[in-house]
């Protein structure tokens, strides 16, 4: 008797499973419109193991499981391997994220020729574009190919069913919305489809020792399945983030089983393919005006890299109406908690006044120890007064005011010291051991203090 057909009805948004018809409950389209699920059928799998499955083994003793030699395999990128905590591990499934054009395929490319040359075969699933397409982009890149092989095909069947041929090192999918499986009636790119796919993929990875890469489109159209539906299943979410209108890009892990996720690489995109930026806070500080009114630098700290950034605010006078708050590279509520701070504690009214705060660069920064340089900021752009172009500023603000530590503070002023800062404004608690970073210290306990220090 063969299986019956199943079907289950899924919004294409958010991936709200229901199994009647109907609309999402959770999400809306433009004027109110709920979104309509759609329907998918399947065929009920048959009793026994799952296809691709990896064979059964006994259980054994934790002390008995032995790691071996070369687990980690190098990308050749510096800046990848850093992010994923050493190198791609071997029999890792690894998500690829990012907006389309951003350059996830540039970086793969050129991690694949790394990694051909380490251990050959690589596999790069093209399924996107033709192998053609691929050879261009890869002659623009320098990238010989010797060990690295292209193959454009979209039934993810006929991927699995080659690699017995190939018995690839290592293995690209260029992009996870593109590869199907024939048994599933659903189109390409839906949540079925993609998490199929996927698991499909972890198994194979599992049970094969594969170092697997997955590109993933994040895209706002229900149509595509994004990445999000992804990240409970694979080992390593990476994102990779970048402006449109800036050549930097900037590489975060949102998940690692296999290191940290505090970590962060940054390229520039160059005419040859993406650049590592070895030094990122002189990328970002590299047009930074002198004398400004408004502008202050931080030392952010991304896991175990301290990284300058550019903070600049601008407080007008608001013409009409409630006062504007726009925040680009900041969390927006905390810039509103700061400056109604800054107004009630040092008596600076701007609370008629239109404020706007930036990180220069494109840049972002959410933790706390850039508190004391928003205010900072704002207080000087309101008072038409520069802040010392060579002093760097930390430190969390509390409600009442008061100045409260931050952590890695003397790895973020080492760091300061060697890009020419002579000075630095930091929480009184932190200022006395501080005694052997080449700078000049000063600790504030109050938003007042560091105004005094600063802007007297």
């Amino acid at each position: 008797m063969s299986p019956r057909a199943t079907s289950v009805y899924r919004c294409q948004e958010c991936g709200f499973a229901s199994p009647k018809p109907g609309t999402c409950p959770d999400c809306l389209r433009g004027a109110g419109a709920y979104v309509q699920l759609v329907e998918e059928r399947s065929e009920a799998p048959a009793r026994g193991r799952r296809p691709g499955a990896v064979s059964p083994g006994r259980p054994q003793s934790l002390k008995d499981v032995v790691l071996e030699a070369g687990d980690r395999l190098p990308t050749g990128i510096g800046e990848l391997d850093r992010v994923l905590g050493g190198g791609v591990v071997r029999g890792s499934l690894v998500l690829l994220g990012g907006e389309p054009g951003c350059g996830k395929s540039t970086l793969l490319l050129q991690a694949a020729r790394a990694l051909a040359k380490a251990r050959p075969p690589v596999l790069y699933v093209c399924a996107e574009e033709s192998a053609a397409q691929v050879k261009m982009r890869a002659d623009r890149l320098g990238i010989a190919g010797d060990g690295l092989l292209l193959w454009a095909e979209t039934d993810l069947g006929s991927v699995q069913a080659g690699l017995d041929d190939v018995k690839p090192q290592a293995l690209i999918v260029d992009s996870i919305q593109t590869v199907f499986l024939p048994d599933l009636e659903s189109a390409p790119g839906s949540v079925a489809q993609v998490r199929e796919c996927a698991a499909r993929l972890m198994t194979q990875a599992k049970g094969r020792g594969l170092a697997t890469f997955l590109v993933g489109h994040v895209t706002k159209d229900g149509a595509i399945a994004g990445p999000r539906v992804l990240e409970h299943l694979v080992d390593t979410v990476l994102y990779f983030e970048g402006e449109q209108h800036h050549a930097y890009r900037v590489l975060r892990a949102v998940k690692n089983r296999f290191g940290s996720t505090n970590e962060i690489g940054v390229f520039e995109m160059a005419e040859r393919g993406l650049v590592e930026v070895a030094n990122p806070s002189g990328f970002f500080l590299s047009e930074r005006p002198i004398d400004a009114p408004g502008s202050v630098v931080v030392a952010s700290l991304e896991g175990t890299r301290p990284m300058l950034l550019e903070l600049q605010a601008l407080v007008s006078r608001a013409s009409f109406g409630t006062p504007r708050r726009t925040v680009l590279g900041a969390d927006y509520n905390r810039v509103c908690l700061l400056l109604a701070v800054l107004e009630k504690r040092a008596q600076l009214p701007i609370g008629n006044q239109d404020v706007f705060v930036n990180v220069a660069g494109g840049g972002r920064v959410v933790e706390p120890a850039a508190d004391l340089a928003i205010v900072l900021a704002s207080a000087s752009s309101y008072m038409e007064r520069p802040l010392p172009a060579d002093v760097v500023v930390l430190g969390e603000v509390g409600l009442t005011g008061e100045v409260r530590a931050v952590a890695g503070l003397e790895v973020r002023l080492r760091a300061a010291a060697q890009l020419g800062f002579r000075s630095a404004v930091v929480p009184q608690s932190g200022a006395a051991e501080m005694r052997s970073v080449p700078l000049s210290v000063r600790g504030v306990a109050t938003v007042s203090e560091a105004l005094e220090a600063l802007l007297p």
